[in-house]
Order: C-alpha cells, then sequence, then structure tokens
C-alpha cells in the first residue's frame, strides 16, 4: 500500500480532536520544511503553522497537500510523525492493518478494553452471585437428600464435579459415617 493511501486512510483518526496538539504539528511542520530534500518550503510551512487557523483545518489542509505532492512527501511525513508523536504513530489504523495481515484475527487491543471495561468490582459481584446462587441450589435441591458431614464437605461440589459422581461420592460419606 503506498504512503497516500495510508495517509488518505489515516486522516481521519489524525485529525480527530485531540488526537495532535499544535506543538506537535508545529514540530512535524518544521521538519518537514528542513528536511532534505525539502518537503514543504518556507511559505507552506509558514502556512501551515499559521496560528490564526484553527489546528484542524491546518492539518488537513497540510495533509491533502501532501497527498497531492506524491508518496515521497507522505513518507517523509510518517518518519516525522514517528519522531515527534511516536504512541499516536503506532496506534494509527493503517499501522493496525499491517500488523495484522490475516483479516479474521482478532484485535487483541480492542478485545482486552472490550473484556476489561467493566473493571474488577463487577468481576467479584458476578463470581459471588454465581457461587451464592450455586450454595443456595445445592442446600435446597430436592434430589440430595444427604445430611451430616457428607453435605459440608462436599458443599461446592457441583462446582467441581457432575451430579452423578457427586451422588456416588455422597452415598460413600454417609455410608462411612454410620460405621
Amino acid at each position: 500500500q503506498s504512503y497516500c493511501h495510508r495517509l488518505q486512510h489515516d486522516m481521519y483518526f489524525l485529525t480527530s480532536t485531540s488526537r495532535l496538539n499544535e506543538q506537535v504539528v508545529d514540530k512535524i511542520v518544521l521538519q518537514l520544511n528542513r528536511v532534505y530534500p525539502q518537503i514543504l518550503t518556507n511559505e507552506e510551512a509558514e502556512k501551515f503553522r499559521n496560528p490564526k487557523a484553527s489546528l484542524h483545518t491546518r492539518l488537513s489542509d497540510l495533509l491533502k497537500h501532501l497527498q497531492k505532492k506524491g508518496d515521497r512527501h507522505c513518507q517523509e511525513f510518517y518518519r516525522a510523525l514517528q519522531i515527534n508523536a511516536e504512541q499516536l504513530f503506532n496506534d494509527l489504523p493503517s499501522r493496525k492493518i499491517l500488523k495484522t495481515p490475516d483479516p479474521t484475527e482478532i484485535d487483541t487491543d480492542k478485545e482486552q478494553y472490550m473484556l476489561n471495561d467493566r473493571g474488577p468490582v463487577f468481576f467479584l459481584a458476578c463470581f459471588s452471585m454465581a457461587a451464592g446462587l450455586a450454595l443456595v441450589w445445592y442446600c435446597w435441591n430436592s434430589e440430595t437428600q444427604v445430611t451430616g458431614r457428607a453435605r459440608r464437605i462436599l458443599g461446592f461440589s457441583p462446582i467441581i464435579i457432575g451430579r452423578h459422581v457427586r451422588n456416588i461420592c455422597m452415598l460413600y460419606l454417609e455410608d462411612m459415617s454410620r460405621n
């Protein structure tokens, strides 16, 4: 994929609010102005560093200008972005596509966020509720009429072992307690 196509793909991500601040954009423009071969002329650099225009407008104009200039200019923009905002460079949508060649592969960063968005308190509450329901179900289950030590020993057996194995173990323990 060419750098111009990548830049077109990343344009919305880069121009969305609070992705790039003014200082980073100014550093990128200055680097593009000073790099050899010179990507931006002095007049173009001043235009894209004009504080009177909004950051969103300046950045959009810069990206469109670089796309018109060609692939080499877009490549230098990506190099400047990597130098001045490495974390943002690594989070670019086109970089994630390059990192995951299999489109059916799960995006682990997104999956991790989706699994962890509730926090540990939510997990503990759900686990406690499930354990409580298992205990209530076991204690008042009409199939198991076992009393004494067997019930205390295998209190959490529905979670660990199956019903048939549990019944056999409980009958054995009941017989052992009678003897």
